[in-house]
C-alpha cells in the first residue's frame, strides 16, 4: 500500500478521496462527530499540500434513490466550521459532471459530492460508473477503513482508473490491527462481548492461536455461563451454541490460550430495575445478567496488569443504564491506567465500546480506538478487505 503522506507535489492536484463520513444524525444535526474528527489529518495535509480535494461518502442506506433526510449537507457544514475553510457541496448528478474541469468553476479548495449510495451503481460496484467518477480526479485516497470491507464502485473499483493511496487514517487503522494479530508482544489479552457468539466465532477462532488470553463478556458470556451448569434466568444469550462453545473450549486448550468467563454477575428484573450482585448459582429464573460482578472484575483487572498488548471488543455490560455500566468502566480505567504508565498498547473497536468511551470522555486514552464495525472484525477474522487489495 503507497500512503499519501510521502506524496509531495499535490500542488493543484484534484485528489479523490474516500472517506466515511457516516456520522448518527437526529432531524439534520450530528449526534456524534467521531468519524469527521479522525480524518481531519488527511484533510490538512492535503490542504497544506494545496491539493483540490473531492470528498466521496455517504450516510445512511438510501438504496440507490435520493432521501433528502440522508443529504450531507450538515457533514458539510461540520467540516467547514473544523476545517476553518469553505465546504461546497456539490448535488448535480455525478453523471452530468463532465469532467475534472467543472471544479474550476468554484473558487473552494474543498468539495464534496453529494451522498454516493444515492446512485444504485455505488453498491453494485458498477465499473463504468467508477470509471466515471475518476475522471473528475487525477489521484484516488481510501481514508475510509470502516467501509473497505465492503466491494463498492467508491472502494474498488475506482482504484483500477488513478493512481491509488491509502489516507493517513486508514493507515492508522492497519497499523494498529497489524500490533494485535502480527507484530505481537505478549502476553497479549482479548477482551470481547456482544450478545452473539455465532457473529464472532471466526474472529474468536483467528485470534485464540495468537492470544494468551480470551476474556468473554456481555450477552454471549451467557452461554458459557448456561453450558457449565448454571441457569442465567430470562438473560439475552443465543440458542443452539453449545457446539459453537466446545468448539471455542477445544481449541483454546490446543493453543493454550485461557478462556475466562464471568465467576459473579449482576442481575436485576428488567433493564430499568436496581442491581444486585450474585454468584452463578444464586441467579432466578425471572432474573436477568446485566453486568459482571466484583470478583469477576478483579480478575479481569489482574489478567490486564499481567499483559502488553490488549484488544477490547464490546462492553461488559448493559452499559446504557448506569446501574450495570460499573463493570465497563472498571475495564477502561484499568486499560487507562496501564497506558499512561506505558505498560500495555491498546486497541479498542466496535459500536457500543466507542460510545461507552465517549461517555466518559476517554476516547484519548487509548492507543488506538477504531470506528470501525464489519471492517474491524473481518479483518480480525483475517480476511482480505476489498478496499485494502485494491489498495495493494
Amino acid at each position: 500500500m503507497r500512503s499519501i503522506i510521502n506524496e509531495k507535489n499535490l500542488n493543484n492536484k484534484k485528489i479523490l478521496l474516500r472517506l466515511d463520513l457516516n456520522v448518527p444524525l437526529d432531524k439534520g444535526k450530528i449526534i456524534d462527530t467521531t468519524r469527521i474528527d479522525k480524518i481531519l489529518p488527511t484533510l490538512d495535509f492535503l490542504i497544506r499540500q494545496k491539493a483540490k480535494i473531492i470528498i466521496l461518502s455517504h450516510v445512511g442506506r438510501p438504496r440507490g434513490k435520493i432521501v433528502k433526510e440522508l443529504s450531507l449537507k450538515p457533514i458539510c457544514e461540520e467540516l467547514q466550521k473544523k476545517l476553518k475553510k469553505k465546504v461546497k457541496l456539490i448535488s448535480e448528478n455525478i453523471k452530468e459532471i463532465i469532467n475534472k474541469k467543472f471544479f474550476n468553476n468554484y473558487n473552494e479548495d474543498i468539495f464534496v459530492l453529494e451522498n454516493i449510495r444515492f446512485y444504485s451503481e455505488e453498491e453494485q460496484n458498477d465499473n463504468k460508473f467508477a470509471e466515471l467518477i475518476s475522471n473528475l480526479g487525477d489521484i484516488y485516497v481510501n481514508d475510509a477503513f470502516s467501509c473497505s470491507h465492503r466491494a463498492h464502485a467508491s472502494i474498488y473499483e475506482i482504484p483500477k482508473f488513478l493512481p491509488s493511496f491509502s489516507g493517513l487514517q486508514l493507515n492508522l487503522e492497519v497499523n494498529a490491527l497489524n500490533k494485535i494479530t502480527s507484530e505481537i508482544t505478549r502476553p497479549i489479552t482479548c477482551v470481547i462481548g456482544g450478545s452473539k457468539i455465532s457473529t464472532k466465532i471466526n474472529v474468536i477462532k483467528n485470534l485464540i492461536p495468537k492470544f494468551d488470553n480470551l476474556i468473554i463478556v456481555g450477552g454471549m458470556a451467557n452461554n458459557f455461563i448456561e453450558y457449565f451448569g448454571n441457569s442465567v434466568g430470562k438473560s439475552i444469550k443465543e440458542k443452539n451454541c453449545d457446539k459453537i462453545v466446545e468448539e471455542i473450549i477445544s481449541l483454546s486448550k490446543k493453543e493454550k490460550c485461557k478462556i475466562i468467563y464471568p465467576e459473579d454477575v449482576v442481575v436485576s428484573k428488567d433493564l430499568s430495575g436496581s442491581p444486585q450482585k450474585k454468584e452463578l448459582s444464586e441467579i432466578l429464573t425471572d432474573e436477568m445478567i446485566l453486568d459482571i460482578g466484583p470478583k469477576t472484575i478483579e480478575k479481569i483487572t489482574k489478567i490486564i496488569d499481567n499483559s502488553k498488548t490488549i484488544l477490547w471488543n464490546g462492553p461488559a455490560g448493559y452499559f446504557e443504564n448506569p446501574n450495570f455500566a460499573y463493570g465497563s468502566i472498571q475495564i477502561a480505567k484499568k486499560i487507562i491506567e496501564n497506558n499512561k504508565a506505558n505498560k500495555i498498547y491498546s486497541v479498542v473497536g466496535g459500536g457500543d465500546t466507542v460510545s461507552l468511551l465517549n461517555n466518559l470522555n476517554a476516547v484519548n486514552e487509548f492507543n488506538f480506538v477504531s470506528t470501525a464495525g464489519g471492517a474491524f472484525l473481518e479483518y480480525l477474522e483475517g480476511k482480505n478487505l476489498p478496499g485494502i487489495t485494491a489498495l495493494n
